[in-house]
This record gives C-alpha cells, sequence and structure tokens, in this order.
C-alpha cells in the first residue's frame, strides 16, 4: 500500500516552516503499519509533485485558505483512481462539504481513529466520517523529522508540547477543535522530539508557549530544554509576563533558547479586544508585557487584526506608531470569521457569501462594515498601504536594531529569515489583489 499525506499550498508563496501535519500523521502511520510506503508533498514547496505522484491513498490536510487548492489536488487524483481522506481544522469544521471532494473526513484529532482509516481502506470498506477523540498526549510519537523532501528546503520543524485552550477570543479556531481543556505533552516527550529535529532551530506550535496558571510547567519545561542546545521561536500571550513568577519564567526560556516571541495583539484598542472576547489572554497592561519581553532579550511580534466591523479608519494609522512606539515588527490581517467560530455565527448576516474560502487569507474584506467609509475596497487598500509599510525593506533593516543586543547575532539573523518571507508573500498578494479587483468587487454584489 503507498500512502501519500499532502499539504496544499499556500496563498502567497511558500514558507520555510515545514507543515507539522505532513511528519507527524507519517509518524501515526508508520507506528499503525510500518509495511506502508509514505510519501509526504508540500506543494507549496514543490509544485509539481502532484503531478508525479503514484499512489493508493491520499491524506490532505486542509486549513481554510488552503482548501480549495486541495480541492482541486483532490479531483485530479480521484481522476486517476487514488482514494482521497481529507483532515485538520477546514475538514473539521466542514465536515460535508469536504467529503464533496473525497471519500473520507476526518473530523477532529487524528490519533484515536487513523488506525480505522489505514484499515478500513485496504478492507475497501472506507466511511464516510471518522471523529477524533480528544485524548491524553502521553503517548505521541516523534514526527518524522527530515523525511519531507522537495524541491526547496523547509528551514523550520515545529514542535507541539500542548492542545486546547481555555480563552473565548471570538475569531479562533483553536478552542473549537482542541477543546477547551489544556492538555500536556509529557516533558521528556518533548525534550525527545526537539533532539529529534535535524535543524539547530525550531518552532513552539503551541497556540501558547505559556498559560496563565500555569507558569510553573512552563519554567519546567524551559528548564528541560535548556541543554537542547537549539534556539527557538514560539507563540505567546501576554498575561502570564507580568505575574509574580512572570521574570523568572522568562529568563528560563531566554535561557532556554527563546528568541523571538510571537504575540496575538489581536486588536489596536481596548474596545476591539473587547468585541472579540480576547482580554483575558491580554493582561492589564500589554504595553508594559512588550517591554518586558525585550528587556529579558526576547524579541517581539505583534500578529493583530483590522477591519472588524467594530474597527474604524484611525485604526490603520495607529499600526506604524505602535511598532515605532515599542520597538517591535507589526504583522496586520484583515479580519476573516473562520467556519466554526463565534465571530462567524456572529458576522453571518454581513458575509459577502460568493466570495469563495481562497479569499480567507487576511488580505480581503469579507463582510460589509456599518461604517459608510469603511468599504471593502477602502479597507483592502488601508490594509496592503499599512502591511507594506511595515514590512518595507527599510524598516525590517532598522529593526536589526531594535531586537535585544543579548541575543545577537541568532535573533537577528531570525528576524531577517521570518519577516523576509513575510514581506515577499505580501507583495505578492498586493499584486494579486490588484489583478482581482474587478471579479471580486462583482462577487461581492451578487449578495
Amino acid at each position: 500500500m503507498k500512502l501519500a499525506i499532502i499539504f496544499p499550498p499556500l496563498p502567497f508563496g511558500w514558507t520555510p516552516v515545514a507543515p507539522p501535519s505532513l511528519e507527524y500523521i507519517a509518524a501515526l502511520t508508520r507506528r499503525v503499519d510500518p509495511d506502508i510506503e509514505i510519501a509526504l508533498i508540500s506543494a507549496g514547496a514543490d509544485p509539481d509533485a502532484v503531478e508525479r505522484l503514484e499512489c493508493d491513498l491520499a491524506a490532505i490536510s486542509i486549513l481554510t485558505p488552503t482548501a480549495v487548492g486541495g480541492y482541486k489536488i483532490a479531483e485530479k487524483l480521484r481522476a486517476r483512481g487514488i482514494k482521497i481522506v481529507f483532515g485538520n481544522m477546514h475538514a473539521s469544521a466542514m465536515p460535508e462539504e469536504a467529503k464533496q471532494h473525497g471519500d473520507a473526513v476526518v473530523i477532529g484529532e487524528a490519533e484515536s481513529v487513523w488506525p480505522a482509516v489505514l484499515r478500513d481502506f485496504r478492507a475497501g470498506r472506507l466511511k464516510p466520517f471518522y471523529r477524533g477523540d480528544q485524548i491524553s498526549l502521553d503517548d505521541l510519537p516523534t514526527p518524522l523529522y527530515g523525511m519531507l523532501k522537495g524541491k526547496r528546503k523547509h528551514q523550520f520543524r515545529i514542535v507541539n508540547t500542548s492542545r486546547g485552550c481555555p480563552y473565548n477570543c471570538t475569531f479562533c479556531s483553536v478552542k473549537p477543535f482542541y477543546g477547551p481543556r489544556i492538555r500536556f505533552r509529557p516533558i521528556d516527550h518533548v525534550v525527545r522530539d526537539v533532539a529529534a529535529i535535524p535543524e539547530k532551530m525550531y518552532i513552539n506550535g503551541d497556540e501558547n508557549i505559556w498559560w496563565t496558571g500555569k507558569a510553573e510547567r512552563a519554567i519546567d519545561l524551559f528548564t528541560a530544554l535548556k541543554g537542547s542546545g537549539k534556539r527557538w521561536m514560539g507563540f505567546g500571550s501576554l498575561g502570564p509576563v507580568l505575574s509574580p513568577v512572570g521574570s523568572r519564567m522568562l529568563n528560563a526560556a531566554r535561557e532556554s533558547g527563546l528568541l523571538s516571541l510571537w504575540v496575538g495583539w489581536e486588536s489596536l484598542t481596548a474596545d476591539g479586544l473587547k468585541a472579540y472576547s480576547a482580554s483575558g489572554k491580554i493582561g492589564v497592561d500589554r504595553e508594559r508585557a512588550v517591554k518586558t519581553l525585550r528587556d529579558h532579550g526576547i524579541d517581539v511580534s505583534l500578529f493583530y487584526m483590522l477591519g472588524s466591523r467594530h474597527d474604524s479608519m484611525e485604526d490603520f494609522k495607529r499600526s506604524v506608531e505602535i511598532a515605532d512606539r515599542l520597538g517591535v515588527s507589526m504583522h496586520p490581517s484583515l479580519t476573516v470569521p473562520y467556519p466554526g467560530t463565534k465571530l462567524r455565527e456572529q458576522y453571518d448576516a454581513y458575509l459577502y457569501k460568493d466570495l469563495g474560502w481562497e479569499y480567507y487569507n487576511g488580505a480581503y474584506a469579507l463582510f460589509e462594515h456599518p461604517e459608510p467609509d469603511m468599504t471593502p475596497e477602502v479597507r483592502e487598500e488601508r490594509f496592503f498601504e499599512t502591511a507594506l509599510e511595515l514590512l518595507s525593506l527599510g524598516r525590517v533593516l532598522r529593526h536589526m536594531k531594535n531586537v535585544p543586543l543579548r541575543s545577537f547575532p541568532h535573533a537577528h539573523i531570525l528576524s531577517l529569515m521570518s519577516q523576509l518571507p513575510v514581506r515577499h508573500g505580501m507583495k505578492i498578494a498586493y499584486e494579486k489583489w490588484k489583478a482581482e479587483r474587478k471579479l471580486v468587487a462583482e462577487k461581492r454584489r451578487k449578495i
């Protein structure tokens, strides 16, 4: 039996981050049946790989921005008699839709049902849907790091140490997918996985590398990773930074190799945070928390959304000022009401329903705005003006002076390695947007 595990191309170019689902599902498969031949395809890194592919079953991992691309790949493979199973967040949120393009859909986490999928395929009786349980994370296999090949080399692998999220942010798909309870992996398993990564730098792919009320667990993890000899970046909330054990936690993170933290700033205003129900994870003084991170030698990148129904035109102007004042890099997107989220429920009556999933990539206005001057075209123009200014080559290079000196040179190199691909992708998105303006406007008029 030959199995292909496929991650469709991202909307705006290749990224050096290896899609984590590929090498992890490969490890799950190897555990179930070592005799299965496995091929991994990151379509963004190797665009022609699907055309060359020979397999019996293809597992396609789809997120909302990659769903249309995944469906197109499935159509090509099914025409050649290859069976298709879909999984990941978009397939879990829209299983009936995904089933129209494939033979089976894994809803939720794969561990508890993947053996059944493989067994049923061999027996010629694939079920239309497999619903995974949110199981304990005490026995996850190490991803087969290094197995993913392609014309372009992925430079970063992802390690996950927990699943779940207790926060109630309306825009987020993580809680609907992984549940509200935080499930931690054994720390020695995380250390084992980090040791298996062939590169000297990796990404902690958790929704949050430290949770409010769980700082001691984070400190224990960072202490155990101190001897890995590897450096890393991760995603973290700001609330725990100013907690009583915050300084000890940051020192432990820094000593374990943390160079850069990606922070969900979410909205530029307090009213915006409240509308998103995101105030709980931000903490009481987010600007002081950012300065505290930088004082501990950790570079910071802020991710946030613009153009929501509660945002104003002034929010677009605030972005550059905040970046300059705090000495951080800023990465905006337009607000996306992903399927399965509370935000989509709230915005349902205002959505431009003729805009397909290929437009759910953070570069398009997807819903009506109550303010007459915030037309979708204006929101998109202001977004690209803001993003391209924040990602201008001069700003990217000047940010080197703001990267904490005690992290030199690794954090400085990492800043360039992470920002330049984003800058390149934003330029691709801008050119695509200009070429599609008339088409998108026509689709909006169909509502």
